[in-house]
């Protein structure tokens, strides 16, 4: 069979060389090619964009060989729930002009910044990726962090062009840490000081580049395994080593700005690309809706005897809890258009159905103590400020104090029971000794446990014991859960519970 590449399908090669190089990539990895990666080549398809991607692996080991290998093509298939019905689309990425190794051909990296169509920098080392590194230098080879790099990169691009300002860089961070971009931005302003590179170049950083924050979302699932991979290759009538696979549902909001958009207007090829000037409302959207719906499910659902999202999502009693607990309790904290959030919430649903995505659950309450904290108990507190207990969110928190319940602490993690079928809790090493201690200690005096988790301000940030009732409710709701099962308990809640009008 042949190899995925441009000398075997030079159809693919006409397309591929139709575009001059316009974007720098630090990470080759899934994510990039299934989500950056594959707009551009839905930008340029549709005509709306002019540009391919040199690729750069930012650590030592990756798959720049094997890309350049192919050339830089591979097989992107999208598929997922769109109204209800499956939907697969299966498609050929020609974006990706070549891939360099920054160990090993940093030089050749850095006669990109050389390059003035090169104007625009893409990146996703992970969320350790963005950080400070004390031992970094100029003459580095290069240098070890990725800031460090973007630091040397943009130095060498201002030599070049002599500080043109017309010369920056729009810089698009993907790692998924909050302003990502102004963290980015500060970490090579500090770099630039340190390396006493100079207040012209530092004020060209400042003035002369746009470091945007971003967002994004999309489950990327990337190569799917040996034996469909067979089936597809032969099905494509190719070898492909790269095939990538996501769902279809993606959304990057981009925080630059007027004007910015422009310069890489991939939202005119219908693509879910948002530029906006604050994406606070979208991040708060996403962390309430679509990671809220998740926490604030996962311990109802998987003690409920679920192991698996999609069938918890389809079930009768957890689908009906679910949407209520977006639509009725959730969406009302949010501070957003209410027509946007509801259309989101839907797809939000949709995604959980997908068949051809399987999450666990017990993957998914990995650290859900600063996870509920994070995204669950922004929306709960309002209502609790006003006197009022929303019930879903409220059952929430008393599900998830259920899934802690230890009954022995191991070097893995936190040992529970769900019926007779053990299973492992993991999270923060002090968390666990809390609950393994508290459980042991308290037994089944449930409004004991209730005081003691909810006064736990490292937990929460405050004392949820303060709020009248609280403690009480929550506590009549382990009871119940320990006593009669979770699906008893969810269907007494469920009984009981009203929709809630805006209350931000």
């Amino acid at each position: 069979m042949k190899a995925l590449n441009r000398t075997n399908f030079p159809e693919f090669a006409a397309e591929a060389n139709n575009h001059q190089e316009r974007v720098i990539q630090f990470g080759e990895g899934n994510f990039l090619r299934g989500f950056v990666d594959w707009m551009i080549h839905k930008a340029n398809n549709a005509g709306v964009f002019d540009g391919s991607v040199v690729v750069v692996q930012p650590i030592e080991h990756g798959l720049v060989n094997k890309l350049n290998e192919q050339d830089g093509l591979f097989t992107m298939i999208t598929r997922g729930l769109v109204n209800g019905e499956e939907v697969v689309e299966e498609e050929v990425i020609t974006s990706i002009s070549r891939g360099l190794l920054s160990v090993g051909e940093w030089d050749k990296v850095l006669e990109c910044a050389a390059d003035p169509n090169i104007d625009i920098l893409v990146s996703n080392t992970t969320e350790a990726g963005i950080t400070y590194s004390a031992t970094d230098t100029l003459d580095q080879n290069p240098p070890f962090s990725f800031p460090g790099k973007v630091t040397a990169y943009l130095y060498h691009r201002f030599k070049a062009f002599n500080g043109a300002s017309d010369k920056g860089m729009l810089l698009l961070p993907c790692e998924l840490i909050d302003r990502n971009g102004d963290n980015l931005k500060a970490i090579v302003l500090r770099l630039a000081k340190e390396w006493n590179l100079g207040d012209d170049f530092i004020n060209w950083v400042e003035t002369a580049n746009i470091f945007a924050n971003t967002l994004v979302d999309r489950i990327v699932t990337g190569y799917p395994g040996a034996e469909e991979s067979a089936k597809l290759c032969e099905r494509f009538g190719y070898k492909d080593d790269l095939i990538n696979t996501a769902e279809i549902f993606h959304l990057w909001v981009i925080e630059a700005p007027k004007g910015t958009e422009e310069r890489f207007p991939l939202h005119k090829a219908g693509l879910q690309v948002k530029w906006v000037e604050d994406m606070t409302p979208y991040r708060t959207r996403k962390v309430r809706i679509l990671n809220g719906a998740h926490t604030s499910t996962v311990g109802l659902a998987y003690l409920a005897g679920f192991d698996y999202v999609r069938p918890a999502v389809n079930d009768e009693n957890v689908g009906a809890y679910l949407n209520s607990i977006i639509f009725d309790e959730i969406i009302p904290t949010c501070d957003m258009d209410l027509a946007e959030l509801n259309e989101f919430a839907n797809q939000v649903i949709e995604r959980f159905k997908n068949p051809f995505i399987q999450h666990r659950w017990l993957d998914i309450s990995l650290n859900s103590i600063s996870k509920y904290n994070a995204r669950v108990l922004p929306s709960l507190l309002p209502y609790l400020e006003k006197g009022e207990e929303p019930a879903l969110l409220t059952f929430s928190l008393a599900a998830l104090i259920s899934l802690y319940h230890g009954i022995q602490l191991t070097d893995e993690g936190l040992v529970c029971k769900r019926n007779d079928e053990e299973y492992l809790i993991r999270d923060d090493r002090g968390i666990l000794e809390f609950f393994h201690a508290l459980w042991q200690s308290a037994g089944d005096n449930y409004t004991a446990v209730a005081e003691q988790v909810l006064s736990n301000v490292d937990f929460w940030g405050t004392d949820l014991t303060k709020y009248d009732n609280f403690v009480k409710t929550v506590a009549k709701h382990l009871s119940i859960i320990a006593t009669e099962g979770m699906e008893k308990a969810l269907l007494n809640v469920m009984s009981g519970r009203k929709a809630h009008a805006k209350i931000y």
